[in-house]
This record gives C-alpha cells, structure tokens and sequence, in this order.
C-alpha cells in the first residue's frame, strides 16, 4: 500500500476543514430582484436552517399560490450537518491514519455522488414549490410555473432570480477539490498525461487561452420581444437602444438610453458590469456606452422622448449634430441632465 505525501495529507486535512466549515455558512442563496424591492431579497440555505428574507418571501408566495417554506419540513436539514460533517472528518482521518491512494479514491468517488445526489434533491425540491400551485391563489397566470433556477438566473414574472452557491457551497466545492487534486497527484496522473499527451495539452491551453480571449459583450436585443427594463414597453426600435450588465450576469435592456439612465439613478446599488448604447447608424449593433459619442436634441426621436444617439466616432456624431440640428453630449454629461 502506497503511503500519501505530505503534501497530500495536508491538502486533505485542509480538504476537511473547508468541508466541516460548510455546517456554519450558507451553502446555497437564491436572489430576489424586482423594482419593488431595489434592495433585493435573499434566500439562504444552510445546512440545518433557512435564513435571509424568508418571511417576505413566503408573503409573495402565499399571492402566486406557492408554498410557504418551513424548515421543519425539510427532513434535509436535520440530516445534513452529520453527513457534512462525516466527509469532514472522513477526510482528515484518510489524511492522517489510512493515507492510501485507494483511500483517497473511495472517498472522492463517495463525496461526488453526495454532491450529485444533493443538486438532484435541491433541483427536486424547486421543481415541487414551483410546479404545485395553490389553485386558488390570488395571482394566477395560466402556463406560469415559478421553478427558480437550479444555478444562474431566471426570470420570473418581474422578479429575477438568481441562484448561486454561497460561501458554505463554495468550501465544500474548494474541498472536494482538494480531494480531487490529492489523487490526481498521488496516482500520477499529470505526469503520464504531461508525457504522452504534450501536444493535445498544448492544443488545449491554446483553445482556453484563446477562449478566454473572446469577447465577452452585449447581448442581442430582439426587436419586438424584448421588454425595457424601466418603462416596460416592448422594445421595437432599436436604434435608440441600451443595455446594462451587473456584475452577476444579469442583462437589463432599455428602448431608450434615458430608461437606461434613469434605471441607474433609481438602482444605485446595483453593481454594473459594463454598458452598451446602439450604435445610431448600425443595425441592431451595441458599442460600449462609455467610450461612445453622442448628440442630443434636434430633430431626434427616440421612443420615450430622450432624445439621444450614440455614434462611434466623433466625426460621425458632428456630421448628424449638422443634419438633426442636434447639441453634442457625453457620457456623464446625461447622467446630470
């Protein structure tokens, strides 16, 4: 029997740490946003309880028929912190007393059938409180189911949510990890791979380098589907268009730069990943807002009367402040219009 390096006995003790450490955090949040509630509401999920907004949540729920959420009623919660803490501690152990490489790899099989099995029961139980409606609710929209996603965002109705590991998910993920990497070490993995596979690992770090390279911009706007994000109307011209993207991913588009604009001074604490105005001339072609040009006035008429075009140079914007009798602008100067 192979004994483990030092190494991996530390990287699996420190493998147990972040596990036992997921008992204490929340594992899971799924995020509420919606205009009513610019702050957002949470849900937090932690190993043995519910936390965040919960009260609030099961209010708006009680109005679209679904579920209240109760933590008595989840036998996951009573069971969760012993099985957590079993892989804690099972990790540990096979740091410091088996430190075998079939160790290792039973106890790494075991923890990703527990991480499977726990999303399958996670998804299960959105797919229950989303599905099964009290007929008689307040708010009914026929075919409206209110599943929030198993991971990233999804709209319902006017809210989005978000739903993503917290801290707790993402030390248990870093352990077993961990985990992962003591194996791959101890049987040699990347050495034999490194040796006869040079060439495809070469191939490889070109496709990511060249993937992580690629353009990480707007998304299209569908002219007459999508919905401006602040007044609500169907977007069907494009050429005054924007669109905003937070930091979480979420895409907020806008039939005119000013419903853009005034989303911003109504949603201050919204973290903005990047911008993109229309470009005016373009079709259905979005250029980043900060580094655009723009006029203002004139003979300009955008959907909710703001009035704005965007160009990408400056010469393009001069020549159609001659023919719109428009005035010139910038980006920050519409921020204090």
């Amino acid at each position: 029997m192979t004994s483990l390096s030092k190494s991996s006995v530390i990287m699996l003790i420190l493998a147990g740490i972040c596990i036992l450490s997921a008992v204490y955090f929340p594992i899971w949040r799924i995020e509420l946003d919606a205009p009513q509630y610019p702050e957002g509401l949470a849900l937090l999920i932690y190993a043995n309880r519910l936390g965040g907004e919960v009260e609030i949540i099961n209010g708006l729920n009680h109005y679209i028929g679904m579920k209240t959420l109760h933590a008595e009623e989840f036998i996951e919660f009573t069971v969760l912190p012993y099985i957590i803490g079993f892989f804690g501690i099972w990790a540990i152990v096979v740091g410091l007393y088996f430190k075998s490489r079939r160790s290792v790899l039973i106890l790494l099989i075991t923890f990703a059938l527990f991480g499977i099995l726990a999303m399958y029961d996670f998804w299960r139980w959105e797919y229950e409180y989303g599905h099964n409606l009290d007929p008689t609710a307040a708010i009914i929209v026929p075919g409206m189911a209110y599943q929030p996603p198993l991971i990233g965002f999804k709209q319902l109705l006017n809210f989005g949510a978000f739903s993503i590991p917290d801290l707790g998910g993402w030390m248990m993920l870093t352990g077993g990890v961990l985990i992962g990497l003591v194996y791959v070490l101890e049987a040699g993995l990347l050495n034999r791979f490194f040796k006869k596979n040079i060439k495809t690992m070469l191939w490889i770090l070109l496709l990511v380098t060249m993937m992580s390279c690629s353009p990480d911009g707007p998304e299209p706007i569908v002219l007459h589907k999508d919905t401006c994000a602040y007044c609500k109307m169907n977007i069907s011209e494009g050429h005054f268009a924007a669109e905003l993207i937070t930091k979480k991913g979420r895409v907020f588009k806008f039939d005119d730069i000013s419903c853009l604009i005034e989303f911003k001074k109504e949603n201050p604490d919204k973290e903005v990943k990047s911008h993109y105005v229309h470009y005016y001339p373009g079709n259905n072609e979005l250029i980043p807002a900060e580094t655009a040009h723009y006029i203002k006035g004139g003979t300009l008429r955008s959907p909710m009367a703001g009035n704005i075009a965007a160009f990408k140079t400056e010469a393009e914007a001069s020549e159609h402040i001659q023919k719109l009798n428009a005035e010139k602008t910038d980006w920050n100067t519409l921020f204090k219009d």
